[in-house]
């Protein structure tokens, strides 16, 4: 893949543009919970886009999605013109239709995320990824959003928004991150060729099942900033891992 010129160009998509397109929309939609929150204003926490930018974004995230859509269709044919309208349905729906406001449908577009799986296979034509590391992968977006909204939640009731943390306070939104990492620990167990993916599961519902009983009720700011740090390092860490023994499929 190394020498694929498809593989590039998807992984930059992936890096930059696609990026722009769901964490700018979701700044936009954001911009009044956002407004004070002490854990956003920066490029690396989340930022809080200006009145002028929010006018400018739309149209530079339009921008910079068209040179890519016109090489994915001619590295893939026209179905990647099916992709890109579904990539944008979903977060239309999660930004401008409301389901970041509807609890349970904030944490079930995480689906949405699957996207890039298609995208990965259909540019570098090798099959699909599994329905086991699809499941899988749908549960840690899904558990990683609401750790998300856990970290917000004041700022989010005071913007009068409803969500999945919101709605089951923050005791019983850790116990559902539980439930969550413990399904998706016995999926690895049972599905990957390696039991490490399993371990880190277990070892996550481990630590937020004991959040949940004695942790604080809100992160302090500093331990949401060093949790990020420290989880973007594991992840920059362990991909060549992850790609060189190929750990999330079946035996």
């Amino acid at each position: 893949m190394f020498g694929s010129a498809p593989f590039w160009i998807g992984s930059v998509y992936v890096c930059f543009p696609l990026g722009l397109l769901i964490y700018g929309w979701n700044d936009i939609g954001d911009r009044q919970s956002d407004r004070d929150n002490p854990r956003k204003d920066s490029w690396l926490f989340g930022a809080k886009p200006s009145e002028e930018m929010c006018r400018r974004l739309p149209w530079i995230i339009a921008a910079v999605q068209v040179p890519f859509l016109l090489m994915f269709v001619a590295m893939a044919g026209p179905k990647m013109i099916g992709w890109m309208a579904a990539v944008v349905l979903v977060n239309a729906t999660y930004n401008s239709f409301g389901f970041k406001k509807l609890p349970g449908l904030d944490l079930l577009n995480q689906v949405g995320y699957l996207l890039i799986f298609v995208l990965a296979s259909w540019l570098c034509s090798v099959p699909q990824l599994n329905a086991p590391v699809m499941i899988f992968s749908t549960l840690f977006a899904m558990q990683s959003h609401l750790f998300g909204q856990l970290m917000d939640i004041d700022e989010d009731a005071n913007a009068r928004r409803r969500s999945t943390a919101i709605l089951l306070g923050v005791r019983r939104s850790k116990f559902l991150m539980v439930a969550i990492m413990l399904a998706a620990s016995l999926i690895a167990y049972q599905s990957f060729r390696f039991g490490v993916v399993a371990l880190f599961m277990l070892a996550g519902a481990t630590f937020f099942a004991a959040d949940a009983l004695v942790g604080p009720k809100r992160y302090p700011i500093v331990f949401s900033q060093w949790f990020f740090i420290a989880w973007n390092v594991v992840v920059i860490a362990t991909m060549h891992f992850v790609w060189r023994y190929q750990i999330f499929l079946t035996p």
